[in-house]
């Protein structure tokens, strides 16, 4: 008989994480500006949590502060609980032990993060070694079934950055990111650049991993039909705020803010409704926030209330919640 203590019947009920009140503030010459205001949300073991938003919206933001891999001048506030362990109280050592064993991270921009002069065999085992208290040769071992995990030959495991096309060179930094058996991967933009067969390949890999493994996954990507291919759940981020979040049919079939309706009409679809695309007139804010809703300039539905004040996240007629007076006011649309 397994005695399950009252700690771990908690942690086998509680989310795999929850971000509380995030907020991400940078120093500039200009003077703070803050990136992200008051995010909150969760995720569940096995879960893949799609976060969306145009360029400037802070999702590498939310990303990099799930690792703590901020600047020392930035500030963080509110609270990233691991399983119940807040990462924002965590000292060094503490850290180093969170990083790349509890959540790993594939970087934006990952082709160019690897090293041109160490083979990839070296940087995997750097990683592991750095961690884990194993030999040389018990690291290389795991590399090669990693790389086999990841569709690369582990007779390639000795090759340079160089020698691999763009798609093995993402799969070399996801077998990276593997390395120390993770809960969580946060894969920021990880097919961005990348043509739509090899982002195929990508996401089917990122699937499988998933089903295999049981790995959960925050997915960033500005694309909401990349997303879609992968998430359970979907959050939009605009000027900072998560403005709608819910399950992915709900949210891609059903948006309740228009900012989540603006994006989707401005990805082509292959199959079904073949409307003409449309584009968001204008640019995200850039540090200093319009009063109200922060998406009103940009709107077509706005009304005298979405220009004086700022809505939250309540729950929607489709399922999902979004931060829209819309919903209050449906006539106003």
């Amino acid at each position: 008989m397994t005695i399950i203590t009252a700690q771990e019947a908690t942690q086998q009920t509680a989310p795999l994480l929850e971000v509380r009140n995030l907020s991400v503030t940078y120093n500039s010459a200009s003077g703070p500006i803050k990136a992200v205001d008051d995010v909150s949300f969760v995720i569940q073991k096995g879960e893949v949590l799609g976060l969306a938003g145009e360029s400037g919206c802070g999702k590498t933001s939310v990303a990099l502060s799930l690792m703590r891999l901020h600047g020392r001048t930035t500030r963080l506030s509110g609270q990233i609980l691991f399983r119940g362990s807040d990462v924002l109280q965590m000292n060094g050592k503490e850290l180093r032990k969170y990083r790349w064993k509890s959540v790993s991270m594939i970087p934006q921009g990952s082709m160019n993060s690897l090293d041109p002069v160490m083979t990839i065999q070296s940087q995997i085992v750097e990683a592991i070694r750095t961690h884990e208290q194993k030999s040389v040769r018990e690291a290389a071992e795991i590399v090669k079934r990693l790389l086999n995990s990841v569709s690369i030959p582990s007779t390639r495991a000795q090759n340079y950055p160089h020698e691999f096309s763009g798609g093995m060179k993402q799969r070399a930094v996801i077998a990276m990111a593997l390395a120390l058996e993770p809960h969580l991967v946060v894969a920021d933009e990880p097919t961005t650049a990348l043509d739509v067969i090899v982002q195929r390949q990508l996401l089917n890999l990122l699937k499988y991993l998933r089903e295999q493994l049981g790995i959960s996954f925050i997915f960033v990507s500005h694309d909401l039909s990349v997303i879609s291919e992968i998430a359970d759940r979907v959050a939009v981020m605009y000027a900072g705020k998560i403005v709608e979040i819910g399950d992915n049919a709900s949210i891609l079939n059903h948006p309740s803010h228009p900012y989540t309706e603006a994006l989707i009409n401005s990805v082509p679809r292959v199959f079904g409704d073949r409307r003409a695309l449309t584009t968001i007139p204008g640019d995200p804010p850039s540090g200093l926030w319009p009063t109200g809703c922060r998406f009103n300039p940009r709107c077509k539905y706005a009304f005298d209330l979405c220009r004086s004040t700022e809505p939250h996240l309540q729950a929607s007629p489709s399922g999902t919640q979004a931060a829209c007076h819309l919903i209050d006011h449906p006539n106003k649309s």
